[in-house]
């Protein structure tokens, strides 16, 4: 797809647009008491574009939808009105089948559990994504290896995740979800499990691989957290109630 192209504020230099990943439009969600009646309506109308390359914080209190915006974009659930488009493809019509092999193309995920399996080596806990998409051990190794060398960790291949710290066996789930080359890395309080510094350091995986080109999507209730991204959507009510660009001086 071609970007389109903009003028900047001088008016001489285009600028590329990237072109859009996620797209969301009148998105609702609403969840029915067994009688039919409305139990809650969690998302209200949401009209929201996240373009290639951007690295957005999803903040909002609790109840705010934020945690049903999440799973919706990362095709773990399905709006009840409006549409999603991920990658310029609409998932709401998808069968159950089709969605789930769609988003183990487009979508990584890291959450707060590092959710490793203990049993595996680092690097077959890497492969396993790729085990369930059917690529052959030879090339499952080698994306697992290059995955693990993004986040300086291709010399813990043979360990086991009790053999790591914290921040090690998350960096090892970023691997995981990094390896299938997803549209989008979806983060879920990511930092959650781990001390300030560890926290730190993952934040900072996270903002290199933004400098490299990765989608970033990243739930968080941290102000903090959010400052270190680039955009902000904050959610109160199920609706959007902030979209703003974070500053640099900010982020510094």
């Amino acid at each position: 797809m071609t970007a389109a192209a903009v003028e900047n504020a001088n008016g001489t230099s285009p600028v590329a647009i990237p072109p859009p990943i996620a797209e969301l439009r009148a998105l609702k969600k609403i969840y029915y008491k067994p009688d039919g009646s409305i139990m809650v309506e969690a998302l209200r109308g949401i009209d929201v574009t996240i373009r290639r390359g951007e690295y957005v914080a999803i903040m909002g209190a609790s109840g705010s939808g934020k945690s049903t915006l999440m799973n919706i974009l990362g095709c773990l659930d399905r709006p009840s009105e409006g549409e999603y488009l991920l990658d310029g493809k609409g998932i709401t019509t998808m069968g159950d089948e089709e969605l789930s092999v769609y988003r183990g193309r487009k979508i990584g995920f890291v959450f707060q559990a590092f959710n490793l399996i203990p049993q595996l080596t680092v690097e077959a806990n890497v492969e396993v994504p790729l085990f369930y998409q059917g690529v052959p051990p030879k090339e499952r190794r080698k994306q697992a290896i290059a995955a693990l060398e993004l986040v300086a960790l291709a010399d813990r291949l043979g360990h086991r995740p009790r053999e790591l710290s914290g921040g090690q066996q998350q960096r090892v789930a970023i691997a995981r979800a990094l390896v299938t080359k997803p549209a989008i890395l979806m983060a879920d309080e990511p930092t959650g499990n781990l001390d300030s510094k560890t926290g730190q350091a993952i934040l900072k995986t996270f903002e290199d691989l933004h400098k490299i080109g990765m989608t970033i999507i990243m739930v968080t209730h941290d102000d903090s957290i959010a400052k270190r991204c680039k955009r902000v959507v904050r959610l109160a009510d199920g609706l959007v109630c902030e979209d703003r660009l974070v500053l640099p001086e900010a982020a510094a």
